[in-house]
């Protein structure tokens, strides 16, 4: 990429960035938007506007983002949130820190030497670099004395890293600690899951088995158990039942649409009973529907019984009067034997998958290690198209595989956009596939909730970026950059590929650039899920439920967004004194992230979950993961430069292993388990362990007709069923 398409790039990115701020400052305002621009403030039954929206600023946002505190954060969106924001800020500190030196010393140092000047009349080079590469360390000769700078300017970034990382942990420690030590009562706080509970003995039930083993633990605080039954069936029907009721308030709206003056009987809605509605015989739907329901509610009833009292499991929810004593059973060993009674803190029940409470032991720890495998032959494979799409979009290359392009590429536009975009649209697009498929295998580990589903999935797709973006990026390109060298000298490999980093650092800068101009103005604007809503509000919604469901903002999306904002952290770290240029590019998608996307934590998105800030001590490990790998890039990139002080970068890696341990054992810990001094705070109202208790029952177990029927049936589960 020359210049003028790294400009062009920029520009344009900038110019789609102004016209989205335009446009949210607009759409923002009219009052049938609020639902997509407020949606958490209406929630909570706030006022969208705060104010007359007439009279409004169009971007009073930015100074509400600036001022508000991280108390309004956590009220309006949760810890979570607020843990996201600390780790945005972070990087943005560390960026701005390492920027404020790097720029300042190393941009002279390298720009003023001529070590691509003089390798562009060697035989290797071919005279291929461009302006941006006197800006980077490639331009400084091997073994010069003007290294030194940029071994120094390696300590710094390290240095600045370790001081914000270890304050920022300090500061989520205490965000988690305020948070589980609220006077408020939380449910979660008052139960614990137990699974691989042993066989039944004989003459007792599975109910008494966990009453009689847990009251003699906890004779005190213990209050009650409720087993976990294989819910699949009835959860299957229950399903198939609510759609029934969606559809049947549908099919009613749509009847009382049609009365008009003119025809006040209005005209019943029909529907064909065959597949999707489709083909087979047309019915009247409100007829059919509430026939639906009608067969479908005694089967409920008849398969929640049959649930409870004949598909118990092995795995419990048990509940205690005292948080401090279910914070200790949570985090305590209750058997000799590892594979029996394990217990781990309840989640919120939101969260729970409870399938994946029926599975074994044995089976979880199988099926892990069959996930990462899964995993890292998904990351290998992955690697190939990847590496391919990174050399053919070049436009080198695609001129010359695909020939025929040539006269339309030779055209002077077209080149500079597709020289600006091309890579790195190609590369986007390509990454937006993977989450899901990373989530769902995370879940096919056995893990019992979606806040843990999510971290596994996040981590995968953290070393998976890492691994396929940056490194197989870098790789990729450089491979069939200089294919032919390689091929004639293939010692020559890493001096090859240690050579190449500083002309792949214009990808990364157009990467970046494309991520947080249009990335953030698209997020900001939220333009896909306006024009989505309008169009279901108009041509399909026709009920409040409908509308509602229409407009739900949803949560962060943690699962992909943390590992991308890694992914971007990890870039600019390894091209900060390599090609210090990038510096600016990071603070400026960090900045705006932080302030934009605190933006959507006040006012847009509603979380998920709640897991009191579990996932921070998982960012920090990944944090330093991206600066050990940017430490391992500058080792080689010091060694490519013959330069004789290179161990000295040793010793960084030393320190980053030894910071990362003290870290480990000193806070996480406390991210792993509740502690008892945090527990033991009072609460501002006694709990109702009766309305806790219920509060894990599935939706699919309870009754309308009969409120007790869950207990009920616990009750009378007959000893000879439950001891086979």
């Amino acid at each position: 990429m020359d210049f003028s398409s790294f400009l062009t790039s920029l520009g344009t990115s900038f110019l789609i960035f102004v016209v989205l701020m335009l446009l949210f400052a607009w759409l923002s305002g009219k009052p049938g938007n609020s639902v997509i621009y407020y949606p958490n403030r209406i929630l909570k039954g706030m006022d969208p506007w705060e104010g007359e929206k007439r009279t409004r600023n169009p971007f009073a946002w930015i100074r509400e983002a600036i001022f508000s505190t991280e108390d309004d954060v956590i009220s309006m969106s949760g810890v979570d949130s607020a843990v996201y924001m600390v780790f945005l800020s972070t990087a943005l500190g560390i960026l701005v820190l390492s920027g404020i030196v790097l720029l300042l010393v190393l941009l002279p140092v390298a720009a003023t030497d001529n070590n691509l000047k003089l390798s562009a009349n060697s035989s290797t080079s071919n005279g291929t670099f461009n302006d941006l590469d006197k800006l980077s360390m490639g331009n400084v000769k091997a073994n010069s004395p003007r290294l030194w700078a940029f071994l120094i300017a390696t300590y710094w970034v390290s240095f600045v890293t370790y001081y914000l990382s270890w304050k920022a942990y300090k500061h989520v420690l205490g965000l988690r600690a305020a948070a589980l030590k609220s006077p408020d009562v939380k449910v979660e706080q008052f139960a614990i899951l137990v699974r691989d509970i042993p066989a039944v003995p004989e003459g007792k039930t599975r109910k008494e088995q966990v009453d009689s083993y847990f009251k003699g633990i906890y004779p005190d605080t213990f209050y009650r158990s409720m087993v976990v039954t294989d819910i699949k069936q009835v959860t299957k029907i229950w399903v198939e039942l609510e759609g029934y009721k969606k559809k049947l308030a549908r099919a009613e709206a749509i009847y009382e649409q049609s009365k008009t003056t003119a025809s006040p009987e209005g005209k019943r809605p029909m529907n064909k009973t065959g597949f999707l509605g489709l083909v087979g015989k047309k019915v009247d739907s409100i007829e059919y529907y509430n026939e639906k329901i009608n067969e479908l509610i005694p089967k409920l009833e008849a398969e929640q019984k049959v649930t409870l009292r004949e598909k118990q499991q092995a795995s419990a929810l048990v509940f205690f009067t005292s948080r401090v004593t279910a914070a200790a059973a949570g985090q305590s060993l209750h058997d000799q034997m590892v594979d029996s009674w394990t217990v781990i803190d309840a989640p919120e029940p939101r969260q729970i998958i409870w399938k994946n409470l029926l599975i074994k032991f044995y089976s979880r720890e199988i099926r892990q290690y069959v996930v990462y495998i899964l995993v890292a032959l998904t990351i290998f494979f992955y690697m190939i198209p990847i590496g391919l799409i990174s050399a053919v979009t070049t436009l080198k290359n695609l001129v010359k595989y695909l020939s025929f392009l040539k006269p339309i590429v030779e055209i002077v536009a077209v080149k500079t956009v597709l020289e600006a975009y091309l890579p790195q649209l190609a590369l986007i697009i390509f990454l937006a596939l993977l989450p899901k498929l990373l989530l769902f295998l995370s879940k096919a580990e056995g893990i019992p909730s979606e806040s843990h589903a999510i971290r596994a999935a996040s981590g995968k797709y953290f070393y998976f970026t890492i691994l396929n973006v940056f490194i197989g990026v870098t790789v990729g390109g450089t491979l069939f950059s200089t294919f032919k060298t390689i091929e004639d000298k293939p010692k020559s490999i890493v001096s090859v590929l240690a050579k190449s980093l500083p002309s792949n650092a214009t990808f990364f800068l157009t990467f970046v650039a494309l991520k947080f101009f249009v990335g953030y103005g698209l997020e900001l604007s939220r333009i896909v899920p306006l024009i989505i809503f309008h169009l279901k509000r108009k041509y399909l919604c026709k009920t409040e439920t409908e509308v509602k469901e229409a407009w739900a903002p949803g949560d962060f999306g943690y699962v992909s967004r943390v590992p991308g904002d890694l992914l971007i952290i990890t870039i600019v770290l390894c091209y900060s004194v390599i090609a210090p240029i990038i510096l600016p590019f990071g603070v400026l998608y960090f900045g705006l992230g932080w302030l934009i996307l605190r933006n959507q934590a006040l006012k847009v998105y509603v979380p998920a979950y709640e897991s009191n800030g579990r996932s921070w001590p998982h960012i920090h490990v990944r944090l330093i993961a991206a600066l050990i790998l940017y430490q391992v890039t500058m080792l080689g990139y010091f060694g490519v430069k013959e330069f004789k002080y290179t161990p000295f970068v040793i010793v960084l890696l030393i320190l980053s292993l030894i910071f990362i341990f003290v870290c480990q054992k000193k806070f996480y810990r406390a991210f792993q388990t509740i502690p008892l001094e945090v527990a033991s705070h009072e609460l501002k109202e006694s709990p109702n362990m009766e309305q806790i208790f219920r509060a894990y029952i599935p939706p699919s177990l309870s009754c309308e007709k009969d409120e007790d029927l869950f207990e009920d049936a616990l009750s009378q589960v007959s000893r000879s069923a439950s001891s086979v």
